[in-house]
């Protein structure tokens, strides 16, 4: 619908379409399905980056993905966002270092208001509390 926020796609939900995930891809498919009924949905450098390391071509994964993906490029504020993010998680214990991604994805939909496709939400709720899941 015209006039309405995009939705930010995490690169688990496509990864469970492009697997066909025996649990997640049809919730995926269905949360899909209805992003795209709210506006456009985006993919960043992070998520097409993620996503591609199923694909041996970069030709491939762009005829996989198509023109159905805005491909929105991640903000300079949402990499300070997602820096200052991760530091607190790191400050709270956080123990795993290889989250950043999930930070600078969090980061970008907070900074343009975009809401976020997501099973992984929990993270993203506590560092990003103002961006809108849509999570189990």
């Amino acid at each position: 619908m015209a006039g309405e926020r995009g939705t930010l796609i995490d690169s688990n939900v496509l990864l469970d379409l492009l697997t066909e995930d025996p649990t997640w891809a049809r919730w995926s498919a269905r949360r899909l399905a209805e992003a795209v009924d709210h506006g456009p949905v985006v993919i960043n450098q992070i998520v097409y980056g993620e996503v591609s390391l199923r694909f041996s071509m970069v030709e491939e994964l762009d005829a996989v993905l198509g023109d159905r993906f805005v491909r929105g490029n991640l903000p300079w504020a949402a990499g300070f966002l997602a820096a200052r993010s991760f530091r607190a998680y790191r400050n709270r214990g956080g123990v795993r270092t290889s989250t950043l991604p999930d930070f600078l994805i969090g980061a970008h939909a907070a900074v343009l208001g975009l809401r976020l496709l997501s099973r992984d939400a929990s993270r993203y709720r506590t560092y990003f509390p103002t961006v809108e899941l849509i999570a189990p």
